[in-house]
């Protein structure tokens, strides 16, 4: 199965595609939270790798196509963010200070379990870039002296578990402007959030957009400070 996945060209894809297309039946069937899609196309995938004894390397090969459409998935949030230009101009400052705060708090809470934990500088760094989309994080971490592979996978649950939540804290805690949802989703869980975000609404949508690239600008140059913290 192996020598499957290294030769074919499109075996890696075709299984990405197929559990993210079950993971989106499942959840439009049964409309849970938790029933979240790349959620769902995580755990297949992982169950196909293990019950056919494949190679994690192998598959990445394969579906190393569906990386190359990482950043500009990213970019072309931008498109939202533009349709809601008046709205920005008009909260310019609250955002910034919305956004720089959500990457001190996301930050700080990890150089405080880090601390609580007792971690080493390089899990410490691992997971600073947590927040923020992939194509920045795994960057931020190989120059930190972290684990980019373990980056990747604390970006992608950081995502999951905003998305599944994000509407339910907002109840909670009474976050009742659209600017304010927006920013708070796009500055903790990047664009698996942001999804999320714009199934709320447009403007949560657009300023999530906008907390996702602000936020990894403001990460990178943070992380390099708080590394040289712990």
């Amino acid at each position: 199965m192996n020598e499957f996945f290294l030769n074919s060209a499109a075996a890696g894809v075709v299984l990405s595609l197929v559990s993210y297309f079950a993971g989106m039946e499942i959840k439009r069937r049964w409309k849970w939270a938790v029933l979240n899609p790349l959620l769902i196309s995580i755990v297949l995938v992982v169950g196909f790798l293990v019950l056919f004894d494949v190679d994690y390397d192998a598959y990445n090969e394969s579906a190393r196509y569906l990386s190359y459409l990482l950043t500009p998935a990213t970019v072309s949030l931008a498109i939202p963010l533009y349709q809601q230009m008046e709205l920005l101009k008009k909260n310019m400052a609250a955002i910034c200070i919305g956004i720089l705060a959500g990457v001190l708090a996301s930050l700080g809470s990890i150089l405080a379990l880090s601390v609580v934990f007792g971690l080493s500088h390089e899990e410490y760094v691992t997971l600073l870039p947590k927040s923020i989309t992939t194509a920045i994080g795994m960057g931020v971490s190989e120059e930190l002296g972290g684990y980019a592979v373990i980056t990747t996978a604390a970006i992608i649950v950081t995502g999951v578990m905003g998305n599944m939540t994000a509407e339910h804290l907002c109840r909670v805690f009474r976050i009742k402007y659209a600017i304010s949802r927006g920013i708070a989703i796009g500055s903790a869980s990047h664009a698996i959030g942001t999804a999320r975000a714009m199934e709320m609404g447009e403007a949560e949508g657009a300023m999530s957009s906008l907390a996702i690239v602000v936020s990894g600008l403001c990460t990178v140059a943070g992380a390099a400070v708080f590394a040289g913290v712990y």
